[in-house]
């Protein structure tokens, strides 16, 4: 999904707008992680932008959507551009570090 959404429209309030896109991109994340994965792999991963615009924008997290849109909304922007790309990825275990470990006192 790329994608420049606009915020004003005469007749539906802007906090309804906002609550609307973000209800999209909700609906648009569920429906990419139900697909299939190919063989080999263990989940959708997904690149995401954010910005004013597509050349302005930003990577970010998937978790970071929801805050980004806000901020959009406290900023009072009249449009922002979010960019969602699935990608099937391999789980990788993370590295054991000295404070992962439980104490043996």
């Amino acid at each position: 999904m790329k994608k420049t959404f606009i915020t004003t429209h005469k007749k539906i309030k802007t906090a309804r707008l906002f609550e609307g896109f973000k209800h999209e991109i909700s609906k648009y994340l569920k429906r990419e992680r139900r697909k299939t994965l190919p063989d080999g792999y263990d989940y959708w991963d997904f690149n995401c932008r954010f910005g004013k615009d597509a050349e302005h924008s930003e990577a970010i997290h998937v978790s970071a959507i929801n805050k980004s849109i806000s901020w959009a909304e406290t900023e009072q922007l009249k449009s922002f551009y979010l960019e969602v790309i699935a990608e099937a990825s391999i789980r990788t275990k993370k590295p054991i570090t000295e404070q992962d470990t439980p104490s043996k006192d």
